[in-house]
C-alpha cells in the first residue's frame, strides 16, 4: 500500500483533504493511506473513482466508514443501494460485501478503517 503522509506526531497530526487527493492518480481507481493510529486501532485512506469506472473491491477484515467529500455515484452494501454525493456518510461492517457503482461524477472518499487497514488479515 502506498502511503501518501505517515504519522509523526505523538498527539495530533492534521490533514488537508484536498491535498492529499491531489496526491492520488486522475485517470484510474487510487487510493492511499495517510495515517495510522499507533496502537493499530484505526487508520485512514483517501480514495478516487473516476466517472465510469468499476469498483470491484471484496469485503475487507475491518470495519469502515465512507465519507464522500465529492463526486456523485451509488453504494450498495449487500443488497442495499444508496446515493453517494458530497457529504454522504455510510458505514460498512467487516465482511460485508459493497462497492461503489453508476460514478457519473469523479468520487473523492475519505475512508475510515477500524481497526487499521489489514492489521487483522490472514497472513
Amino acid at each position: 500500500m502506498r502511503v501518501l503522509v505517515p504519522s509523526r506526531r505523538s498527539v495530533a497530526d492534521t490533514f488537508d483533504l484536498a491535498d492529499l487527493v491531489a496526491g492520488l492518480a486522475a485517470d484510474r481507481h487510487d487510493f492511499a493511506e495517510f495515517f495510522r493510529a499507533p496502537a493499530g486501532s484505526l487508520s485512514l485512506t483517501v480514495a478516487r473513482w473516476p466517472t465510469g469506472s468499476v469498483d470491484d473491491q471484496q469485503p475487507h477484515t475491518e470495519d469502515e466508514v465512507y465519507y464522500v467529500a465529492s463526486g456523485r455515484g451509488t453504494l450498495t452494501i449487500g443488497d442495499e443501494v444508496v446515493d453517494a454525493s458530497p457529504g454522504s456518510i455510510a458505514f460498512v461492517a467487516a465482511g460485508v460485501e459493497h462497492r461503489f457503482g453508476d460514478i457519473s461524477e469523479d468520487l473523492e472518499v475519505l475512508v475510515f478503517w477500524s481497526p487499521a487497514r489489514h492489521t487483522n488479515a490472514p497472513g
